[in-house]
């Protein structure tokens, strides 16, 4: 005779729904409390140059444009290497350091040895380097370091087996501050395929730039707030933020952007200059994958007459992200934007050029993982003179990319271009 007593739940299934309860609440607790980023078209009626843009674009991301600053632009590892070395044996007081990749090698060797001595010589030295970004440094090198004295730490996880809500969050950020008083930013890590002068397909072509001037407090503060995440401990007093008078003439901000500090900064950034833009865009990208709403502010630039020329790498690191990107490429191509494809070497640099005046620099790649996940850091310079010094650097990249036409891009074999199109789904994550 069947029972007619309703059977009890096993404690398995209500454990289930228990935690399907759970994981439903906090997604709808994220949905309804998480912050809605820009999605709607950014219509400007002035340029770059008009006082508007500035007195706009600084509240917006979080650092105001200041005047009185030195901005030097430095190509490929012969150049910004020695740069940025000469810049740490001087080093008095301090350096603070944050780079995404550091690999043994011979730069590496470099660095450990100036870094080193400056330690011993009572230097303060701060390195953040991200915790991915470590698979290729020896152990053994991060032990000479730190006997030297120098404060060295991973941003992350330090080890496979540290719990990390966001596994996915990496700080991408470049900087190299020294004393206070000058700073470094742009593209590159410490790796021995920055070397050189990007003349071989196993070389990678960046740009960096050294500035000096009141700017530089803000990308000191971009480094102390990670380093304050990190450790618990603030950076403060005249070895980090020492009395800076002007050293050029021109304005500049450096800001961060990241998840809960920003995170919507280096977008905005750059769909703000787009917006702008009356004449001339310029964008050099080792990542270009534009989101629906560039693709969009990009064509409203076309339609207004502005000429707008993108470098991108004939020769790419990933194979999924070069495909991500060129299934973006469709629409901009068809309003006549024009694509040029760098072939002598690997190219990752990450800079754009707005009306001859506007000139952004620094880790941010135009892809939604910078935009959206990774921490980065910009640096924006209004400056004739800077911004001259870039459209030579861009003009010479022309001299050696090839011209993508649209009849060339719509051609693709069926195959490239239904990898393109998957690769494409996933683009925020590359």
């Amino acid at each position: 005779m069947k029972s007619n007593k309703p059977k009890k739940t096993s404690g398995v299934a209500f454990w289930k729904k228990f935690t399907l309860g759970v994981i439903a609440a906090f997604g709808l607790l994220y949905w309804l409390t998480d912050a809605n980023k820009v999605s709607t078209l950014i219509e400007l009626s002035y340029g770059p140059t008009d006082h508007s843009f500035a007195a706009t674009l600084g509240p917006a991301v979080g650092a105001e444009f200041v005047e009185g600053n030195a901005v030097q632009t430095l190509v490929n590892g012969d150049e910004f290497f020695p740069s940025m070395l000469q810049a740490i044996r001087e080093a008095k007081s301090s350096v603070t350091l944050e780079t995404y990749i550091w690999e043994s090698g011979k730069i590496s060797d470099q660095f450990i040895e100036v870094l080193g001595e400056r330690a011993r010589a009572g230097v303060r030295i701060s390195v953040i380097v991200d915790g991915m970004g470590t698979l290729k440094f020896k152990n053994e090198d991060w032990a000479r370091l730190e006997a030297s004295g120098v404060k060295l730490l991973k941003y992350g996880r330090a080890h496979w087996y540290d719990i990390k809500a966001n596994i996915n969050h990496r700080t991408h950020r470049k900087t190299l501050v020294i004393d206070g008083r000058v700073g470094f930013t742009g593209g590159m890590d410490i790796a021995d395929k920055w070397m050189g002068n990007a003349t071989s397909k196993d070389q990678w072509r960046d740009t960096q730039v050294r500035v000096e001037g009141p700017v530089v407090h803000e990308m000191q503060a971009v480094f102390a707030t990670n380093w304050l995440q990190t450790t618990s401990t603030f950076l403060a007093g005249e070895d980090y933020f020492p009395v800076i008078t002007s050293a050029g003439n021109a304005r500049a901000q450096c800001f961060k952007s990241g998840p809960g500090e920003g995170a919507e900064a280096g977008r905005i950034s750059y769909l703000f200059a787009i917006a702008a833009a009356r004449k001339s865009i310029e964008i050099s990208h080792a990542y270009f994958v534009p989101d629906d709403l560039a693709i969009e502010t990009l064509i409203a630039a076309r339609h207004r007459g502005v000429r707008i020329r993108v470098i991108v790498p004939a020769i790419n690191d990933s194979r999924i992200g070069r495909a991500a990107s060129r299934s973006r490429w469709g629409k901009l191509l068809k309003a006549g934007v024009e694509f040029y494809q760098f072939e002598p070497a690997m190219f990752h640099v990450k800079t754009m050029i707005v009306d001859d005046v506007f000139v952004t620099v620094g880790s941010v790649n135009f892809d939604d993982r910078s935009f959206q996940i990774n921490d980065e850091i910009s640096l924006n310079v209004l400056d004739r003179a800077t911004a001259r010094d870039h459209l030579k650097i861009f003009e010479n990249d022309l001299r050696h990319s090839k011209p993508l036409t649209r009849e060339e891009f719509e051609s693709r074999p069926f195959y490239i271009k239904l990898m393109d199109h998957l690769s494409g789904l996933i683009r925020s994550q590359l």
